[in-house]
């Protein structure tokens, strides 16, 4: 079984990576996979519509397919339409500023000593895929995954990101999540809605087992570049709908030098991931 979710991961990844190239520049214990999804069964992320999504929970043949098929949410965050919600910018109110500095302070000061990618493998961060090229690399601590379920902790990134050049690394930001179940008030309490905008990943059809292969097409009607974005939509395709997958993520720059930049939800976006 594990065998074939690798491959059904490596699959989808080689097709979502290729489809990306073409497109114009704009549980309590730590997974023993290395090569798993940062999202998919890290603990940080709260997927109770998609009991399969967890390798070491119910295998669940139809779900856990969804989950692979999901995978490509999280490498680069291409322009995903009806795919991807965002928080709204809030009016700025008294100590937002202040607060979000905080955090861009706390997220320089933990991964600065990330710098040296290896430091980072040395201290449990594990990579996704490292072998398959993608603009943005995932470097996972699961512990972290878990303290983001239940409180915010802005020097516990849950992702370091980096940029592949060559041979080596080069860190650009980390990324934090909380659990899909939040209110917009309660993301602000962790980064001013004012200042920063989360985002999660929606209306996701997973396909028919017999209909993996559309996901290589060029529009699919499945997953997150697919066409169907309703349950009446998916329902009649024959997939599997999930109104939300993944919890809520928000990609900080701590490394940047202005505000717009720090924040870019551009970058979470699109090709600057």
């Amino acid at each position: 079984m594990r065998d074939r979710i690798v491959f059904l991961i490596s699959l989808f990844l080689l097709a979502s990576v290729a489809w990306g190239q073409q497109q114009p520049a704009s549980g309590n214990a730590q997974p023993s996979n290395p090569q798993s999804m940062p999202g998919m069964d890290m603990p940080g992320h709260d997927m109770s519509n998609m009991k399969g999504m967890s390798m070491g929970a119910d295998k669940d043949d139809k779900d856990t397919d969804a989950g692979m098929h999901a995978m490509h949410s999280m490498e680069g965050h291409m322009d995903m339409g009806p795919h991807m919600k965002m928080t709204a910018l809030r009016p700025a109110k008294s100590g937002d500023a202040e607060r979000a500095q905080q955090v861009v302070e706390a997220a320089r000061k933990a991964s600065t000593k990330y710098t040296d990618y290896r430091a980072a493998l040395a201290d449990g961060f594990k990579i996704f895929h490292p072998e398959i090229p993608q603009k943005m690399y995932h470097f996972t601590n699961y512990s972290y995954a878990m303290e983001a379920a239940f409180s915010f902790n802005p020097e516990h990134p849950t992702s370091l990101l980096y940029e592949k050049h060559g041979d080596d690394y080069k860190l650009i930001g980390v990324m934090y999540t909380a659990p899909k179940r939040l209110g917009e008030d309660q993301l602000d309490e962790r980064v001013p809605l004012s200042i920063a905008q989360w985002h999660e990943h929606v209306n996701f059809c997973a396909p028919p087992a017999d209909r993996r292969k559309e996901l290589l097409a060029p529009h699919p009607q499945f997953g997150l570049r697919g066409s169907i974005t309703t349950q009446e939509a998916c329902d009649a395709a024959g997939g599997t709908f999930h109104p939300v997958i993944f919890n809520w993520m928000v990609h900080v720059y701590p490394f940047e030098k202005d505000q717009a930049s720090i924040w870019s939800v551009d970058r979470q976006h699109g090709d600057g991931d």
